[in-house]
């Protein structure tokens, strides 16, 4: 196990910059999640850290010693990349067992090191088997073992579970879960599924653009998005973002409606609410109302899109009910669930108030 510290760690191709003086403190066996749109900047900072890209400026500690200069193999890492990097001419276990071979370590330590990691996976049965023999979860299990029987201080995990049907993704989301719990080792899993980074960190990464917008456990990313971006990509459906204004006498204007609001400041913002967070109201008490677009039923949610002052707006909902294009749907939200954020920066309110209807 290992703490990582990345310190103002910048990288860049020729004249465009693509990392804008990235920091973290990564601790001893967390498992943390690289969030974020392709080309924001993820995998480049995965590399840097396995050391296969060198850096602009910046450093890179494991365990409070400066790797930044370091080759690969000498920064005791391992990494399990997207496509599986198998030697299809070698067996299970002499692809496992390669790794150990260039470390120089003796055949009776390997063999054990080898049964170990195979009975650990589950791979003992096909130990013999060549690459082309086994399912598509089973070769990802053989590259997790290649990284595992190193016994590295850090695994690294770049999107290694993209090439795999969902109902496997979602298996092995489980199970690589519960190897990194069980060998209590530091994990960074590089990913552009919210699901799995939600779902399997401790605290999760969020990039952007090359910066980091927020670093943070996965349910505060959820529950108190640092920005109309965090907002807007976390979440599925995903956070309905509309333009307000913070008004005198404690009155805010936002969609197509005003209400009271218990909060300090004036000006124009820009207004969140997560589509579970809002309901059908009762007769006589809604806030506002839509023209619904289309309706999509999963079987456990409803999910409507409406027209509200001619913005599309989402609403997710654990009932049934029988609804047909163009009816007009009153509306009220779940209030202190509203969040604010400063539209021209589009950061979220330092403080933001509770509203009172």
């Amino acid at each position: 196990m290992a703490t990582l510290t990345i310190q103002s760690l910048r990288k860049s191709f020729g004249v465009v910059e693509v990392l804008h003086g990235l920091d973290a403190d990564i601790q001893d066996g967390e498992f943390i999640a690289i969030l974020g749109e392709s080309g924001c900047g993820k995998s480049t900072l995965l590399r840097i850290i396995a050391g296969l890209e060198d850096t602009t400026s910046g450093s890179i500690c494991i365990d409070g010693i400066d790797v930044t200069q370091q080759g690969p193999r000498d920064r005791d890492v391992a990494m399990v990349f997207q496509s599986y990097a198998l030697y299809p001419h070698m067996t299970v276990r002499q692809n496992i067992d390669f790794p150990l071979e260039l470390m120089g370590i003796d055949k009776p330590a390997r063999a054990r090191r080898i049964a170990e990691t195979a009975d650990l996976l589950n791979l003992t049965p096909y130990l013999d088997r060549k690459p082309r023999d086994l399912s598509g979860g089973q070769r990802q299990r053989v590259a997790m073992g290649r990284a595992i029987v190193r016994e590295p201080k850090v695994f690294l995990f770049d999107e290694p579970l993209s090439n795999l049907d969902a109902k496997l993704r979602v298996q092995m989301r489980s199970e690589i879960r519960n190897l990194q719990q069980r060998l209590k080792v530091t994990a960074i899993y590089v990913t552009h599924d919210q699901v799995e980074a939600l779902t399997m960190a401790d605290r999760v990464i969020l990039m952007n653009k090359g910066k980091i917008e927020q670093f943070a456990p996965p349910l505060e990313l959820y529950d108190r998005p640092a920005s109309v971006f965090v907002a807007g990509f976390v979440g599925s459906p995903p956070m309905n973002l509309v333009d307000g204004e913070i008004q005198g006498q404690g009155r805010l204007a936002a969609f197509g409606t005003e209400f009271a609001y218990a909060g300090p400041g004036a000006g124009e913002v820009s207004v969140g609410i997560r589509p579970e967070h809002v309901r059908i109201a009762e007769p006589g008490e809604a806030l506002f109302s839509g023209r619904l677009l289309s309706s999509e039923n999963t079987g456990d949610r409803l999910n409507l899109v409406l027209d509200v002052a001619g913005e599309e707006f989402r609403v997710s909902l654990n009932e049934r009910m029988q609804l047909s294009h163009g009816d007009i749907i009153p509306l009220s939200i779940v209030m202190d669930s509203l969040h604010v954020f400063d539209r021209a920066t589009g950061v979220r309110s330092c403080l933001t108030p509770t509203p009172a209807i």
